[in-house]
């Protein structure tokens, strides 16, 4: 395994209520079940933890009764957090109501994780090997977006970062987002995300304006499809369509995370940029068959789904069987 993933984003506590429908305006229904887990960027960061990465959380938690849950969720899956609680504030968090045709809907509440400062960002020193990623969650926030703008145009030129602009994108201010695109070294986002960047366009398209026009310093641009897979183009050169499986989806919350923290990882083990799709497209279909937003899956997992459908492939160091 190759560095460290260091996440500079907003972990949150997510308010799960499971749903037959969303009622209408005025209207109430009554929920088949509800949790209070964690949540936001802790989804990506297990992803990649349980996939092999070591992660470390250089974003903010806060003190109450939510920062102490997201404490205890990270301390049960090893993820360090490098900087110091709020003193002032709670973590945020978010409700999410999952219907049964598995798809989400959400409110969120900003909390510690809204708010960011040279001053704090301080004890997040990147060491050679080490990957970054940022999510547009916290370029939404007033009270974080300057200073990790900052922060990410100082980082060493051979830190490689991922980005994720997230639902969020369109609450961005432009000039901070394209500061942050033009040091992205691995976009990761979904077709209407890409288009709000780049415009309208089927995907090969938007992904070739994306590096075009947008992330001048990119290795290369993931469009995901949920179910139907990703699509990958290469700054290099080259597009490929990596189809998804056919899986028996019952939650559909934290799919996206799952798939960009398994790419990373599989990233820092040097597979190729289509193979690591593959083997996120699986991380990502295994996740919406389980409940709960941090469901990824292990490594070991991923493997034995990809090898009872066909596409079998290895991933430490070993000579590559197939690629997705």
């Amino acid at each position: 395994m190759s560095g460290r993933l260091v996440h500079v984003g907003s972990a949150v506590v997510d308010y799960v209520y499971r749903i037959d429908a969303l009622p209408a305006p005025g209207a109430e229904r009554t929920a088949s079940s509800y949790a209070r887990v964690a949540g936001g960027g802790f989804n990506m960061m297990v992803a990649a933890s349980r996939t092999g990465m070591k992660v470390v959380f250089g974003g903010r938690l806060g003190t109450g009764p939510d920062g102490d849950l997201l404490r205890s969720a990270f301390a049960a899956e090893g993820i360090e957090t490098l900087t110091p609680p709020s003193p002032l504030m709670d973590s945020g968090n978010c409700v999410a109501m999952i219907s049964s045709d598995a798809e989400r809907t959400f409110v969120s509440w900003p909390g510690a994780e809204s708010v960011l400062t040279p001053d704090m960002m301080m004890p997040v020193q990147i060491t050679p090997g080490d990957w970054i990623f940022t999510s547009g969650y916290t370029l939404s926030y007033p009270g974080s977006r300057d200073a990790l703008a900052d922060w990410i145009e100082a980082l060493p030129a051979d830190s490689p970062l991922v980005f994720d602009p997230t639902p969020v994108i369109a609450e961005i201010p432009r000039p901070i987002l394209d500061r942050v695109l033009a040091c992205t070294t691995w976009l990761s986002c979904n077709a209407d995300e890409a288009a709000e960047i780049a415009g309208a366009g089927d995907a090969q398209t938007v992904a070739i304006r994306l590096l075009a026009q947008h992330c001048p310093k990119a290795q290369g641009v993931v469009i995901r499809a949920g179910a139907r897979g990703c699509l990958v183009r290469l700054a290099e050169g080259g597009t490929r369509a990596i189809p998804g499986f056919a899986v028996n989806a019952i939650d559909t919350n934290g799919a996206g995370d799952t798939h960009i923290g398994a790419f990373v990882s599989a990233l820092s083990r040097s597979l190729s940029a289509y193979e690591a799709a593959g083997y996120a497209n699986a991380a990502a279909a295994l996740s919406v068959t389980r409940h709960g937003g941090s469901s990824a899956p292990t490594d070991t997992e991923i493997r034995e789904f990809l090898a009872l459908h066909d596409r079998p492939v290895t991933v430490r160091g070993e000579e590559q069987e197939a690629t997705p």
